[in-house]
């Protein structure tokens, strides 16, 4: 080795020894051997076994990892997206059905990856699962360290304060009055006003110091925050797995009853029991729509909708009349009661070729453009000899064109029409396929009144009868009733949903805008008498308002010990002091 460096010193010219073929013999083996012990410690070297637990332990830390929690994050709302873009079995069954027909080739492939339960699948479960456990997995060793810190003392005193990013000195003059012992205790109890939890370290020395610290709120808003997520991932698990949901059309006068068979739809939850179903009623009593007749602008715009409706919370609890409107639900039986659409339902009856009446009653008519123009559809499966059926639409405030087009001219009651084709023959009812009750399936039916046929389409007013050409019956515009679009729910996780979003935007709000802060505050007395005073504070992370913590305390020890802010000695320093503005020890 000593050869080797001196090889490298610089020499005079010409005078720089070369080495010779002693000197090269020697040193190859050597370095021969050393590369081939490397070379063979290095393929001997192993890897040591992590074993069963070992492997356990890894995964259980990659998983609690903040980095694999928002990592699922990101993931449970990718895996969301295929719920919104192919239909779901629990909100409509009989579409999945037709989707798959429609879609031979790879409809079925889609069912096999459960892509039509997209939120009760096993995949997105397994996200939603695993994510629940990553946050556990980070809050609860959070939340335990948090709570140790915060029943131990603040930090010791640092040797060498002037370090810290907030720095300065006081002088208390020797004529004060104020011992060093007595200084610290005041500047403890400054501190301890502004929130501070403090500990007054004497130590039986002559310079004894605090530590103070604040700002625990930080971490405690950060855990409420993330505390919360794992509320809201509960909640809505909760109200996935036992919620429900469902729509019902109330004519004037009818009464739903909160059963399976009572709703038009329904969309039950992944673990709905019928048993769920509070058996209350309501019952729509009268339905006003209020229209603007003022503004020239908005003429004939809908300006409010109420429903007076009444309701039991069971069969033997007495009546209620409550008032139903829009964005304002009836809660009843643990479900909420929306209204969300209205329209008129004309009363007709229908008689069949023999005379009898095969139906009688209010068909809701559906709303289709401006001023309540609405298509009706009447299927009569009951009329003999033959089915009949009818289509056509409903105005509210008849008008006619120049061309002998009509259309309705105001969303009032004010004339009236019903206008219909008629058809008869076999409706498809028999076969027991779903039909959709707003369409009527012509395609085995034959017309009996159109445009387009000599006995030409059926007109009708309130309370006209028409009598079907080939003697197949008649029809008669009773009336006009009003009706109700109604939305219920039931999601046993809303309120707790909520209660826990509100918690973690609080929770976010507090780690956002509370600071962890430390203060030292370190007293000395000099040898003429003078009490030194130096201070530090330390902010955990960014901080800018820490300058400003620092000259409000200064401030309030300048009063506290009513010195003059002006003088030298007292004026703030974010260096070490020169001199005697450095607390001494005593010699």
């Amino acid at each position: 080795m000593s050869e080797r460096v001196k090889s490298t010193e610089k020499t005079p010219a010409g005078d720089a020894p070369q080495p010779g073929p002693a000197q090269h013999d020697a040193a190859a083996p050597e370095g021969r051997k050393a590369k081939d012990a490397v070379k063979a410690a290095k393929s001997g070297a192993a890897l040591p076994s992590l074993g069963f637990l070992g492997m356990l332990r890894w995964a259980w830390t990659q998983l609690t990892s903040m980095r694999t929690a928002l990592f699922l994050l990101l993931l449970l709302a990718v895996a969301a997206v295929p719920g919104s873009l192919f239909p779901q079995r629990p909100a409509n069954p009989s579409v999945v059905t037709q989707y798959i027909k429609d879609h031979p080739d790879y409809g079925k492939l889609l069912d096999s990856l459960q892509l039509y339960d997209v939120y009760s699948s096993a995949w997105f479960s397994a996200i939603y699962i695993l994510l629940f456990i990553s946050l556990i997995g980070c809050v609860v060793p959070r939340a335990i360290a948090h709570y140790k810190a915060m029943r131990s003392q603040p930090p010791r005193t640092p040797k060498r304060l002037s370090r810290l990013p907030e720095y300065g000195t006081l002088v208390v003059p020797a004529d004060a009055g104020i011992p060093a012992s007595d200084a610290i205790e005041d500047a403890a109890a400054l501190l301890k006003k502004r929130g501070y939890r403090v500990e007054v370290r004497h130590d039986g020395g002559a310079r004894p110091s605090l530590g103070a610290e604040r700002g625990f709120l930080k971490e405690v808003g950060n855990l409420v925050f993330h505390t919360s997520l794992i509320g809201v991932l509960v909640s809505v698990a909760i109200g996935g797995l036992f919620g429900y949901s469902g729509q019902r059309i109330l004519v004037e006068g009818d009464t739903f009853v909160n059963t399976l068979v009572g709703y038009d739809q329904f969309n039950p939850g992944t673990n709905f029991q019928s048993s769920q179903l509070q058996p209350y009623s309501i019952q729509l009593d009268k339905f006003q729509a209020t229209f603007d007749r003022e503004s020239q602008g908005k003429y004939g715009q809908p300006i409010d909708f109420t429903a007076d409706v009444t309701t039991r919370e069971n069969p033997s609890a007495p009546a209620k009349k409550e008032v139903l409107k829009v964005n304002d639900p009836v809660n009843l039986g643990g479900t909420s009661i929306y209204l969300t659409g209205n329209g008129y339902a004309p009363v007709v009856t229908v008689r069949d070729g023999k005379g009898n009446v095969a139906f009688q009653g209010p068909v809701v008519a559906k709303l289709q453009g401006q001023n309540y123009y609405s298509s009706v559809v009447i299927k009569v499966p009951d009329a003999k000899p033959d089915q009949l059926g009818f289509v056509g639409f409903f105005l509210p405030t008849a008008l006619v064109t120049d061309k002998g087009i009509s259309f309705s001219g105001d969303p009032d009651l004010i004339n009236p029409q019903l206008s219909l084709n008629s058809f008869y023959g076999d409706l498809g009812l028999d076969k027991g396929s779903p039909q959709n009750v707003f369409e009527l399936d012509v395609k085995n039916l034959k017309e009996l009144n159109s445009r387009n046929l000599k006995a030409g389409g059926i007109t009708l007013a309130p309370g006209n009868t028409y009598t079907l050409p080939e003697s197949k019956g008649s029809i008669t515009f009773d009336g006009v009733k009003k009706y109700v679009g109604v939305d219920i729910h039931h999601n046993p996780g809303q309120l707790s949903a909520l209660i826990f979003a509100l918690l973690a935007v609080a929770g976010l709000i507090v780690s956002l805008y509370v600071n962890r802060r430390r203060v030292w505050v370190r007293t000395g007395t000099h040898e003429d008498g003078r009490t030194m005073v130096e201070y530090g504070l330390l902010a955990r992370g960014e901080d800018h308002r820490l300058a400003g913590e620092a000259a409000t305390l200064r401030g309030l020890l300048l009063r506290k010990w009513n010195l003059d802010a002006d003088n030298p000695e007292t004026a703030p320093s974010n260096s070490s002091p020169a001199g005697s503005s450095e607390p001494k020890k005593d010699q």
